[in-house]
């Protein structure tokens, strides 16, 4: 009889590529990582796993398992629900990963009305970026998470995962006000009087025309913030400048979008911003103009585990605390 544990182990090897990062993900060292898959292979009875250099590749006979594994796992995760559902009320610690600007706009009331109706529950947040959710959920250091995808950076179909859609974002250029290329030149744009601050909601922020190219290209030479590599931000704003013709000279990396804002206020560049990055008090120093892009978040989690009460006790108190100036995934930008 195949051991669940390693099939679980085999799945994280086939996503990873190295017994090394197994270990390091599920907390094992890797000489027990390599004896359990030994182990694996003795109970499947023929070669599941063979080397090329440093890394490990499955053979035919490991990668069908997977598949199988996969299926297994979500069933389990179904049962696990199931089981859960049958018990009176909810308790326990349930892991939640979330990137900041969610964290920041929608987890706090979501949270609020968790507590509410479910006083038992434990809700744990972690801040993770969407890049790195997956293998936390596969590994099950997080039993629900908040992920996006930009249009220049479209999600991966994760294996083991599966995703309910929960909001869309606008995107908007934030530059000095004044600058080459500032669409922006007066306060009154704004809809509001001289010297006086408003919040940035969406319809008092100009909308840019069709082409989203020359708004960008404005900015070409200019120096560009951008968050760090290897976030899904980065990515866009690379990618979307590069779309419109040109590579974006970088100068400062930040991952919190009201920082960010701050540099841009100081004159330090120009940076692509989402949404609920930039709702709040406007500066009179940053303008704003609407593009064409946007950017979609989602609810994640693992395979089998929607019906999970917990997991959908919270899916269901951020939908109540999306604010209503976001787009909902049905409706119009």
């Amino acid at each position: 009889m195949l051991d669940v544990r390693r099939l679980r182990l085999l799945r994280e090897l086939a996503r990873r590529g190295t017994i090394a990062a197994v270990a390091e993900a599920l907390a094992f060292s890797p000489s027990a990582v390599s004896q359990q898959l030994g182990v694996l292979e003795r109970e499947a009875g023929l070669p599941l796993l063979e080397r090329t250099g440093r890394r490990v590749r499955l053979t035919p006979a490991g990668q069908n398992l997977v598949r199988h594994a996969e299926a297994v796992l979500e069933r389990l995760e179904q049962a696990d629900a199931e089981l859960a559902e049958a018990r009176s009320g909810l308790a326990g610690a349930l892991r939640i990963g979330a990137f900041p600007t969610a964290i920041r706009a929608i987890v706090p009331a979501a949270l609020v009305t968790l507590a509410r109706r479910h006083p038992g529950l434990e809700p744990m947040v972690s801040e993770t970026d969407p890049a790195a959710v997956a293998h936390a959920l596969r590994a099950g250091d997080l039993d629900v998470a908040l992920i996006h995808e930009y249009d220049f950076v479209p999600a991966q179909k994760e294996p083991g995962l599966a995703t309910e859609p929960l909001y869309r974002e606008a995107m908007y250029l934030a530059a000095p006000k004044g600058t080459t290329g500032d669409a922006v030149t007066a306060e009154r744009d704004l809809g509001q009087d001289a010297g006086e601050r408003a919040d940035r909601s969406p319809d008092r922020i100009p909308r840019q025309g069709p082409d989203q190219g020359s708004v960008l290209r404005a900015h070409a030479d200019a120096p560009w913030i951008t968050a760090t590599p290897g976030t899904l931000c980065h990515a866009m704003a690379l990618r979307a400048c590069q779309a419109a013709g040109f590579t974006p000279r970088i100068r400062h990396q930040v991952d919190e979008f009201p920082t960010v804002l701050a540099l841009v206020a100081a004159g330090q560049g120009v940076a692509v911003v989402p949404q609920l990055g930039v709702m709040g008090p406007a500066d009179p120093a940053v303008s704003l103009t609407r593009l064409l892009m946007e950017r979609r978040t989602k609810v994640a989690f693992r395979s089998g585990a929607a019906a999970h009460p917990a997991v959908a006790a919270f899916a269901a108190a951020l939908r109540a605390a999306v604010p209503p100036e976001l787009a909902t995934p049905t409706s119009a930008a």
